[in-house]
Parts: C-alpha cells; structure tokens; sequence
C-alpha cells in the first residue's frame, strides 16, 4: 500500500502564490536542518529532505509548477524517475548552500563553480621605524630594508623541479576533489592526498626545498609625513608576504616610534614647553627669544604673571597629518625663586618687602584655629 504524497506547498510551508525567492529560502532551511550530513543515522531526517528536494525540484521549475499546479502530482509524475522524483533534475545541494555561506557549506565542500585550490591573500608585514621629534614634525623620507618571502625563481611558487617535480595525484586524477555517492547525492569533498592541488611534488625545488618561498630582503623607501607619532601606522599596499596559490600579497604596516625631545612635549597637535623667569621678570614683564621648529619665536611676558601661567603661540605645534592644520604651542611660565642671595640683592628685596602691601599674610583663622574653636 502506497503513502500519499503530501502537498508540495505543505512540505516547504510556503503558500500556493509564494514567490520563487520565498521558495527557494524555505528550501534552504529545511535542507539545513534535515541533511544526512547533520543527521547520521535518521532515516526519518533522510525521508524529510528527499521529500523537501522533490517538492523543491517540482516548485522552482516554472513548467512543473504549472502542471502541479493545474493537475497535481499525476501532472508532473510523467516526468519523475522511479517513486515520483526525478533525481537527475534536482539543483545542485552544493550550489544551494555556496550561496547562503560564502561558496563554502557548513559541512566543509565547496562549490562546484570553487576552484580546486582557493587562492590565499599573503599575510601582513610590521616594520617598527625608530625617529627623531624633528622628523617627525618635519616629515622624512626613510629607506628600509623587509625581510620577507619572495617567490622562487627556480619553481615560480610551485615548489617542484620545473621539469619533472610534479606528478598528477593518483587519487583524484588531477581533479582535486573527490567524489562520493551519499543516498541520491553526489558529495565533493578535497583530495587529502594533494591538498586539492590535483598534483603531487615528486622532486622538490633544489633551491627552496620544496617550500616554493625563499627568504629575501628588499629595500624600501617610506615617505613619512609631518605629524607622525609613535604608534602611527603607514600602510604600504602589496609589500608583504606573497599569496598562495596565486592570491595576493599582504601589506606592509611601518609603525612608527618618535624619540622624546628634551624641551617640547607633544598632546596631540600641541606642543608644550616650560620657561624659567625670575621675580623681577614676573613682577615687570619681559620678553624671551624661544627656539621652536618655525624658527625663532619672541614671546611677551606681561606684567604681573603668575607662576603657572601660560602663554600660546598659535599655529606653531603639531601639523595634522595629510593636512594643512596645526595645533597651538603653549608657553608654561615657571617663576624661579632664588635659593641663595647675595648682599645686594637681599638689602633691594627687604626695601622691597618693606614697602609690598601684605598680602600674604593670612586674612582669615587658620585650619588649626577652626578646629580649637569647634572642640572648645
């Protein structure tokens, strides 16, 4: 006694007018969740994704969707194989997931549109690049040597004696996959033997070793431009190691690392440094020649600063990169209070102490004064 089949609009859950799209993606779950390759064993998952794969080879075809549609399954079984279902017909499995995960499905095959043997971008290069404050105010040209790979001249990357180093691999003749029948499907898998090359090195590269690779230096030139700081990375496209399997180089990051300066000291774009003047310069006001990266600079003390105080010079700091801003430059006055006088100059600072108004004395209690009030 035969089992009616059910509805194929039943079995992918979609509605009799669902477009192809919404098909197709209702396909895609159930074909994910029933597969042999997830269910081992489960005869009841295999009959669930035979069931889905039919309903889905009837529904995506445009002819055999009408003819279901007009007359059921007695309008497609002419078309069909043996039980209904027509395996011939039925899209690719492969093709299906390739899609949904980047041309690799979840169980590790590729498509069957992948190449044998996927080309690899090379991996990156850091080059750490020591330099002085100035040049990097300045900007610099710099030249480096790399130490990377360098493909073999000998093997051109393929590591085998050009004439006679590679043989074609006995196991999946020159394919680079193999083949096997699971249930109604053919599963592709890569050759483990050749890697999924289709060849096998029977004589390695006298100068690599095999390897395909030999280790070079190359000499670069690196333009660094004004306002670098350390942990600035420049990037310079293609310089580092080389691709697989025909893909293509990685970069090369130069990061650089900047030297201290023994007067100016960099936040961000600014620039900030410290100048020592006495009291009399403080008092009066006084005008100091500062050597900065523009040149000499003359900076005005006004009358009356007050240790601390600051003063900014615009546009004289760091330049942004790639641009023509600047930051600012900032002028910390220090006053310096002498720690030794001679005669002369204690007898002029007592006129002077005599005449000052007394501002420093104290104008309210002190905090030992407050707390004998609050106690007592």
């Amino acid at each position: 006694m035969s089992v009616a089949k059910r509805d194929y609009y039943e079995v992918l859950s979609v509605t009799r007018d669902a477009h192809e799209t919404v098909i197709k993606t209702s396909y895609r779950k159930l074909a994910m969740q029933y597969h042999p390759d997830r269910n081992p064993g489960d005869h009841t998952a295999e009959e669930k994704f035979k069931e889905a794969a039919e309903a889905y080879s009837i529904l995506s075809d445009a002819q055999k969707r009408a003819a279901y549609d007009r007359f059921g399954h007695q309008g497609v079984g002419s078309a069909s194989g043996a039980g209904g279902f027509d395996t011939g017909g039925m899209p690719d499995l492969n093709d299906i997931l390739s899609e949904m995960f980047g041309f690799q499905d979840p169980f590790g095959r590729g498509s069957q549109q992948q190449r044998r043997t996927r080309a690899q971008r090379g991996e990156d290069v850091r080059y750490d690049l020591e330099l002085s404050f100035e040049d990097s105010m300045r900007g610099m040209s710099a030249d480096i040597q790399i130490p990377r790979l360098e493909e073999c001249g000998r093997c051109k990357g393929k590591g085998a004696e050009p004439d006679d180093g590679l043989v074609t691999c006995p196991t999946c003749k020159g394919r680079g996959e193999v083949i096997y029948q699971q249930a109604f499907l053919q599963v592709r898998r890569s050759c483990a033997q050749c890697g999924g090359r289709g060849q096998i090195i029977r004589r390695p590269c006298k100068d690599c070793r095999g390897d395909g690779y030999q280790r070079r230096e190359k000499k670069l030139k690196v333009n660094i431009p004004a306002g670098v700081d350390t942990g600035t990375q420049l990037r310079l496209s293609g310089e580092g190691q080389p691709g697989a399997n025909g893909g293509p180089p990685g970069d090369l990051y130069v990061v650089t690392k900047v030297a201290e300066h023994p007067v100016f000291e960099r936040n961000e774009y600014d620039l900030h440094c410290r100048v020592p003047i006495n009291l009399a310069q403080a008092a009066l006001g006084t005008s100091i020649d500062l050597l900065t990266f523009d040149g000499l600079q003359t900076v005005k003390i006004p009358e009356g600063t007050q240790p601390g105080a600051k003063v900014r010079l615009d546009k004289l700091g760091v330049p942004h990169l790639n641009s023509s801003k600047r930051g600012h430059l900032y002028v910390h006055v220090a006053v310096h209070v002498p720690e030794k006088l001679n005669r002369e100059q204690r007898r002029l600072l007592e006129q002077l102490q005599e005449i000052l108004p007394k501002e420093n004395e104290p104008q309210e209690k002190g905090l030992l004064d407050k707390v004998k009030d609050y106690f007592l």
